[in-house]
């Protein structure tokens, strides 16, 4: 007997506003069109009850009038702050909408998160995919060049979301940075704040960020700061020592060593494969679920919903701060303005590409 690679359906919702499900063993996954977003995810705790884990709506109302803060969306055409909303590339300067105190954030007022996508279901025998496709056009919010961009989500396995984003520069050249903007409590999205989640990055270094919060340009190391997730630690037990909480980005670059076997594998072989690194674990004392997330990408943003407060979210749940994480992988914020981090500059004839895995599974 062969082993079930899943389902997928599709359901129209909307003037050409589609839900994607895609079922695989105990895990099920709804997305949209509407910002390619992943709506919700729902997986097993340790005693088998199924439970969604990522913030969000019930209605696409919030997704498609922007009050939702990025629930689940992809962000782009760059994740993340730009200062001033400004950037010189090949000798003439670009000027974006500011849209988050004096920076431009997460591609304006009107990013990849508020666009229709094409979609389209693919069967590769992977498992149950969708795959959203969306042509930038030259100067939207006011960055140069048409580009075409993809994002896959796969159920790659009973228990593992496969997310690839890629992006071609058609004529220009432009800064791209994609990163999947998903809110995860793994208790269960409704169930209070992520305090008491323990988290580690497998980052020895973060870049410190100015009062507007864009990074100074500085790599500094964590070791001895309440940055230092080099060991499990729960959220809440230095996060007053950050103001404001955590909203940085670590350095992925670096790595961590590890022990022999401390990791799970994925798809059972070689934890480099596809380029793919670890950067993060999660996981939840109460329902013991546990989340790995692999990325292709130099840095992780690690945000603990600080400016989460009072979002009515899916079953009339109320969101307060810190009701969620964002492990955001992606290339550094700002990077367009700083030579000292890596490059986020596509030209045409080469592709951006940036897969991200979420592990999930539960621990005694």
């Amino acid at each position: 007997m062969g082993v079930s690679k899943g389902n997928l359906t599709e359901e129209c919702v909307g003037d050409g506003v589609f839900l994607y499900t895609l079922e695989r063993g105990g895990v099920r996954a709804v997305f949209t069109n509407w910002g390619a977003t992943l709506m919700s995810l729902c997986v097993p705790d340790a005693r088998g009850e199924i439970g969604d884990i990522v913030l969000g709506f019930d209605t696409l109302g919030p997704y498609t009038d922007g009050t939702s803060p990025y629930f689940g969306a992809i962000v782009g055409r760059v994740a993340n702050r730009i200062a001033r909303g400004t950037f010189i590339l090949d000798g003439e300067r670009f000027t974006l909408p500011v849209n988050n105190g004096p920076n431009s954030l997460h591609g304006g007022y009107v990013g990849f998160d508020k666009v229709l996508w094409e979609a389209r279901k693919v069967t590769d025998g992977n498992g149950p995919s969708v795959q959203f496709t969306y042509h930038s056009h030259d100067g939207e919010q006011g960055y140069p060049g048409d580009l075409d961009v993809s994002v896959t989500y796969t159920l790659s396995s009973d228990c593992e979301l496969r997310t690839e984003m890629e992006a071609k520069p058609v004529n220009k050249a432009t800064p791209v940075n994609l990163a999947q903007h998903s809110y995860f409590n793994l208790a269960g999205h409704g169930s209070g704040d992520v305090l008491q989640h323990r988290v580690r990055l497998w980052s020895t270094s973060y870049t410190p960020l100015d009062d507007t919060q864009i990074p100074t340009g500085e790599i500094v190391p964590v070791r001895g700061t309440a940055f230092d997730f080099t060991e499990e630690a729960s959220i809440g037990s230095r996060i007053n020592d950050v103001p404001g909480g955590y909203d940085h980005n670590f350095d992925l670059r670096s790595g961590l060593e590890d022990p022999a076997g401390d990791l799970h594998p994925l798809n059972g072989g070689d934890l480099l494969g596809d380029g793919l690194r670890i950067a993060a674990k999660v996981w939840d004392p109460v329902s013991r679920r546990a989340m790995e997330v692999f990325t292709t990408a130099p840095g992780v943003q690690f945000y603990t919903g600080n400016y989460v407060d009072g979002i009515v979210g899916k079953g009339g749940a109320v969101y307060n701060i810190h009701a969620g994480l964002c492990l955001e992988t992606q290339g550094f914020p700002n990077a367009v303005n700083d030579s000292r981090f890596p490059s986020i500059i596509v030209r045409p004839g080469e592709t951006y590409r940036h897969v991200m895995v979420h592990k999930f599974y539960t621990q005694s």
